[in-house]
């Protein structure tokens, strides 16, 4: 299953309109609460413009981008941890992708309602991580009693994890996210099950007006959720959720003709797909021919056998060796051949690591 960055927030801050302008899924958005309740799930290409260009020097039939899973989560209300609203689905959706993009409005319109009757982002993005903390210290609490019943049996691994789990059940009673604790590799494989919220990456979404895209920085709101965010060494993206979705109506050129009459070198959909990407330490490598020029997706540190084998199980069953230049190499020599003259194409075996960039062509033989 591919990784996927789940889009929550509180009830009509823009959530399922961010959505739809992202994959043009065509998911419900409505001024009330709970209009979103099954999460939809959308794919989004993920845009990168070393693409066209490795296509200007192959001169490929296609040009095929990686792409990355957006998931649109029912709104969160206080007491969700009890059940409250859609608490307990909201809760068993977000459990199931690994990054959270929280979307915060940071927008006065009286014609839109907010849940809690103000705009406030910082209440608003302590109501979600309080319901998050909550869940996460009842699962925590549960395991910890579980495993010191069963460090009677003498089972090493149950000290290890009852170690974990009390220094976490301190950090969530202080109000702290379980990603706060350092935790050894050994601590975080036994407790790679639980699956708990405040572990999981986070990226804020300030929500504002189409109008204020280019004057976020004055924007009181955004201001609230920058500082936040840096106390947590999280990223924010300002985005119009609003104008993201007339843009995504747009063709390519009209896209670029009404972002210059913007001021704006990028849209704010492009921003956070490449932010959620990064987020989940992902990486992109790159194969190059007449046939088609192509992205493709793996984890940060992923050695050259594993990346084969995200085009084909017998690319990694027959591997042999990767011929490897870099993207910047490649587009500075300006051809296959120039790299190799210039020594910059060479032959990694199986233990080398595929780098952000890489154009690869592998060598198998099953």
């Amino acid at each position: 299953m591919p990784l996927q960055a789940g889009i929550v927030g509180l009830p009509n801050v823009g959530k399922s309109t961010l959505f739809n302008a992202i994959t043009k899924a065509g998911a419900e958005a409505a001024n009330y609460p709970f209009c979103t309740i099954d999460p939809n799930v959308g794919v989004v290409e993920v845009p990168d413009e070393r693409l066209e260009q490795l296509a200007q020097i192959v001169h490929p039939k296609r040009i095929v981008p990686t792409a990355f899973e957006f998931v649109d989560i029912a709104g969160l209300v206080s007491g969700a941890s009890q059940g409250e609203g859609l608490g307990n689905k909201f809760l068993g959706h977000i459990r199931e992708v690994d990054a959270i993009v929280h979307v915060v409005r940071c927008f006065e319109d009286p014609d839109v309602t907010h849940v809690a009757g103000s705009v406030n982002p910082l209440r608003d993005i302590e109501t979600i991580q309080v319901e998050l903390a909550l869940a996460d210290l009842e699962t925590v609490q549960r395991r910890l009693e579980r495993s010191k019943k069963n460090l009677k049996t003498g089972d090493k691994r149950y000290a290890t994890e009852i170690a974990a789990l009390e220094r976490i059940d301190a950090a969530l009673s202080d109000g702290l996210p379980a990603r706060t604790v350092d935790l050894t590799d050994e601590e975080r494989d036994v407790l790679r099950d639980l699956h708990l919220l405040t572990n999981k990456p986070v990226l804020y979404v300030a929500n504002v007006h189409e109008d204020e895209v280019s004057l976020s920085d004055e924007n009181s709101h955004v201001q609230v959720v920058r500082g936040h965010a840096e106390r947590e060494g999280a990223e924010v993206i300002v985005v119009s959720a609003q104008l993201e979705s007339e843009i995504s109506e747009f063709d390519a050129e009209e896209k670029v003709a009404f972002l210059t009459d913007l001021g704006i070198d990028e849209s704010g959909l492009d921003k956070l797909t490449r932010a959620a990407y990064h987020l989940l330490g992902l990486a992109t490598y790159f194969t190059a021919g007449e046939k088609e020029v192509r992205a493709w997706t793996i984890r940060q540190g992923t050695k050259a056998p594993e990346a084969a084998g995200v085009i084909h199980s017998d690319f990694q069953r027959g591997f042999i060796r990767a011929e490897v230049v870099s993207c910047h190499d490649l587009l500075t020599t300006g051809s296959y051949s120039a790299a190799r003259e210039a020594g910059k194409l060479r032959l990694e075996g199986k233990d080398y690591v595929v780098q952000d960039g890489d154009v690869v062509q592998f060598r198998f033989n099953v």
